[in-house]
């Protein structure tokens, strides 16, 4: 109790809350039994420093107003990057044999007991906001100032002669970082991709130092240059961790990783590619928890959600779905699979690679040194009673064939093809050599994507748009109206781009009657477009702009994706 009336006292010599405020908080707090700061938290009355100063003001503890410079960088590696992010913590400095630690609960024993007994000194809590510490944590544990540690102790290994990596050690897990030098290197590389929610590292060996650059949300970004002379090593330590043969180095591999960091499960595709300078590694960071996303989530416009759900009741039928690599098809195509996963059906698909496993589905690899290519596996998988099959994609003649035929007998066939717009996916069954009247026979519905870098909620800013931008987002009659559209000035959180995430946008063709008919009398693809215009189709150019006007992208980003010039 009377921790609470320093709590109370504390609120009013402060004005953090009104007395009407506290006095119904004091009341409720009578009613539930729970603690005053309890109730405080829970009905988000007062903002996280100022709940931080009322926690730390009755405690006895000292609140500081944390930044990323306060914090000594040795201190800080007292405890692993899990620690710190979990916990949401950071040592600050060391005297003697006591530790500061930044702490934004700095009541909770079990973490302190935990950090002591890791580091052996007695931690003296002191208080500072979730939002600062995980700005200093993302600071001092960055992969650049990893990297930077990491290479600097191996050049003092290598100096002293003491560089002998144990193969033993080869193995990447977050609660424990090796000592060896190029261990540690390879690991925050790794675990500094997955905590910039990268989907791909790009290792690339050039002169004088070889280069390391994450995709993220679509876009290459710089992280670190590694000196050339780690290089080989680098190398041959991933191709170790992906079960590859590191004395070949004259033809390209493929491997995997299997990682676990922040208690999430990451499956890391890596390939290599011989090149002049060396070889070159990619490794596609697959998180496996996102396997249970809905279709909900993934096509949030409920307009476009219901005519997925429309396509997808049918028997039978193909539907397609177009874009370039990387926009998010076989994601798509995978929350329609978890829509129509029942234990009624029989659910086969033929992959290459098979990306994310599907509880309750059959899922076949293509390996075509085998003999198992789409066609041969779809013939195959013709023969196991399917109800649904999914094709990752039709490459030739044969697969197509293979996949009408299929659409036409019975089945429901969901495959991907690399087109430009939904209608250009008619116009290449026919080149492929597919008879217009079985294409127009089996085709439910053609769908393109694309993906759209989403603005930054951190540093969201509204602004007028110039005249230019206004002509390229409204007909001539729309012209007069007052708007005003939204961008990212570029912050911290977003690594000064203006964005954060992605979302689809998509242009849904439903083969209606008409379109059935103009498909058979071989109808250009304008033509069917403008009919499917008609019929209610809204094209990548409209449901990009429908983004930029609820604020959601931006129209430079609208025009880094979609073709604008079409429409």
């Amino acid at each position: 109790m009377q921790n609470q009336d320093y709590t109370i006292s504390y609120i009013r010599e402060h004005n953090v809350l009104d007395e009407e405020t506290l006095q119904n908080l004091l009341e409720e707090q009578q009613a539930s039994g729970q603690g005053l700061i309890s109730i405080l938290r829970e009905n988000d009355v007062v903002s996280d420093e100022q709940l931080t100063k009322i926690i730390a003001a009755t405690n006895n503890i000292e609140f500081i107003n944390l930044s990323a410079d306060m914090v000594d960088s040795m201190a800080a590696h007292m405890v692993t990057h899990e620690m710190a992010n979990q916990h949401n913590i950071i040592p600050v400095k060391k005297d003697g044999n006591n530790l500061l630690m930044a702490m934004s609960e700095p009541l909770n024993l079990a973490v302190r007991d935990q950090v002591e007994l890791r580091t052996g000194c007695k931690i003296i809590p002191l208080a500072a906001t979730p939002n600062a510490i995980k700005q200093a944590v993302r600071y001092h544990f960055n992969v650049q100032n990893l990297a930077r540690q990491t290479v600097a102790s191996m050049r003092l290994k290598a100096n002293s002669g003491k560089d002998k990596p144990d193969s033993t050690q080869f193995e990447i897990r977050s609660s424990l970082i090796p000592d060896d030098p190029i261990t540690r290197l390879v690991s925050s590389i790794i675990t500094g991709a997955v905590d910039a929610g990268a989907s791909d590292i790009h290792i690339e060996p050039h002169q004088p130092d070889m280069r390391v650059r994450y995709r993220i949300d679509g876009l290459l970004r710089d992280a670190i240059d590694i000196p050339s002379s780690a290089q080989q090593k680098v190398i041959s330590h991933i191709k170790i961790l992906a079960d590859m043969d590191i004395s070949e180095k004259r033809i390209s591999q493929d491997g995997h990783i299997t990682l676990n960091h922040d208690n999430c499960h990451y499956d890391l595709r890596v390939s290599s590619l011989p090149g002049v300078n060396g070889e070159k590694i990619v490794i596609r960071i697959l998180d496996k928890s996102t396997a249970r996303w809905s279709l909900e989530e993934i096509v949030t416009s409920p307009d476009d959600n219901q005519k997925f759900r429309s396509l997808t009741k049918n028997p039978y039928g193909m539907l397609l779905l177009t874009g370039p690599t990387g926009c998010g098809k076989t994601t798509t195509l995978y929350s329609v699979l978890q829509l129509l996963n029942s234990s009624e059906k029989n659910i086969v698909t033929v992959e290459d690679p098979v990306e994310y496993y599907l509880d309750g589905i059959t899922q076949v690899q293509v390996n075509p040194t085998a003999g198992r290519t789409f066609a041969s596996v779809l013939r195959s998988i013709l023969r196991q009673d399917p109800d649904i099959i999914l094709v990752g994609e039709i490459r030739d003649f044969e697969t197509a064939e293979i996949a009408v035929s299929a659409a036409l007998t019975g089945h429901l066939v969901l495959s991907t093809l690399h087109t430009n717009d939904a209608t250009g996916a008619i116009s290449r069954l026919i080149n492929f050599g597919i008879p217009p009247f079985l294409i127009a026979s089996s085709l439910l519905g053609t769908i393109a994507q694309r993906l759209i870098r989403t603005i930054c909620p951190k540093c969201k800013q509204p602004y007028t748009p110039v005249a230019e931008e206004f002509d390229q987002l409204f007909n001539l009659s729309d012209r007069d109206k007052n708007i005003q559209l939204h961008h990212g000035q570029g912050c911290d959180a977003c690594y000064q781009t203006g964005y954060s995430g992605r979302k689809a946008i998509y242009e849904i063709l439903s083969v209606s009657q008409q379109i059935r008919k103009m498909i058979v009398d071989a109808s250009s693809d304008d033509a069917i477009k403008q009919q499917a215009v008609k019929e209610g189709m809204k094209t990548l150019h409209k449901s990009g702009i429908e983004q930029v006007l609820n604020h959601i992208t931006t129209l430079d980003e609208l025009k880094r994706v979609v073709d604008m010039r079409t429409e």
